[in-house]
């Protein structure tokens, strides 16, 4: 990989970060990378473009550790019903945020 290619990972990363902190809703923010990455999977995108948005972009943004961490504050407080019911909710919304991305993104090209 080039190093310029390297140089755009870096910049997509701090760009998500940076939209992250503004949004601040690790619900949403999951929900909105979902379904933009449903979206960009079906497109067909240059081997350099897919890993500045995946590995760049949507791993910064959607960012599995508040995903844990919203998990674990619920966790912490002994709610293991809540817990069980959330974890397994939020998988399935995502999941069906992904799909629907995936679906529109066929549907327009």
């Amino acid at each position: 990989m080039k190093i310029k290619n390297f140089i755009f990972i870096l910049l997509a990363a701090y760009l998500a970060t940076f939209l992250r902190l503004i949004i601040n809703n690790n619900f949403f923010i999951s929900l909105i990378g979902s379904f933009l990455v449903g979206f960009f999977i079906n497109k067909r995108l240059s081997y350099s473009i897919e890993n500045i948005l995946l590995s760049g972009f949507f791993s910064c943004f959607t960012s599995f550790s508040g995903f844990i961490y919203f998990l674990y504050k619920i966790l912490n407080q002994g709610d293991w019903i809540k817990f069980i019911i959330l974890s397994n909710l939020i998988i399935i919304v995502n999941l069906f945020t992904m799909f629907v991305g995936f679906w529109i993104s066929r549907k327009i090209t």
